[in-house]
């Protein structure tokens, strides 16, 4: 359960950083563009020289489907590391879900080292999670967008084509907003209006 307001918070931040690009409220969004405004760098594990090679050969191997992206802190600063390995669509998703968290001002609740890679990661807690997902979500597809597409009659594989998400997140967003029932109720007004 969120807290109160936060998913109309979170609508209203995808809107915000779309103003702050100079973007439509509607158009798709690079994460790599919302990185950029925060002087967030992103890199892969091939750019990280201080990175042992056999952890990285682990990392972009047999752990390669265990992760999707990673956010290093000193507390101020910020450095994203993805997976270069996985689809566009998915790095979108999770990039955008790293940049949540910093958006959101989470803290880790918790920070281990892997005994297989020896790197320290961070974990969060469930509601942290839950928030950094719904946020990630919003930056990707805000229901300003969604009413857009379905309004437009854009088909899915070219909304999923141009948003950089995977059909799972785009239908997983219309259902959560209620978009599809808006239009049709709104459709239904209006040829009632006319008759």
């Amino acid at each position: 359960m969120f807290r109160r307001g936060f998913k109309t918070s979170s609508e209203e931040t995808a809107l915000k950083i779309r103003r702050k690009l100079g973007i439509a409220l509607h158009a798709p969004v690079s994460p790599a563009a919302i990185a950029a405004i925060l002087a967030i760098p992103i890199v892969t594990p091939d750019e990280l020289s201080e990175l042992r090679e056999d952890v990285r050969d682990r990392l972009m191997g047999d752990h390669s489907d265990t992760w999707s992206a990673i956010t290093v802190s000193d507390g101020q600063k910020h450095l994203i590391i993805v997976n270069s390995t996985h689809a566009p669509s998915r790095t979108n998703s999770s990039l955008a879900h790293e940049l949540a968290h910093v958006i959101l001002g989470h803290e880790p609740s918790m920070m281990f080292m892997t005994p297989q890679s020896g790197i320290a990661l961070r974990t969060h807690n469930k509601d942290q999670e839950d928030e950094a997902n719904w946020l990630a979500g919003c930056i990707l597809l805000p229901r300003d967008a969604l009413l857009h597409i379905r309004r437009s009659g854009i088909g899915d594989d070219q909304v999923c084509s141009e948003y950089g998400v995977s059909l799972k997140m785009f239908r997983f967003r219309i259902n959560s907003t209620g978009v599809d029932v808006q239009v049709r109720r709104a459709g239904r007004y209006r040829s009632s209006n006319y008759q």
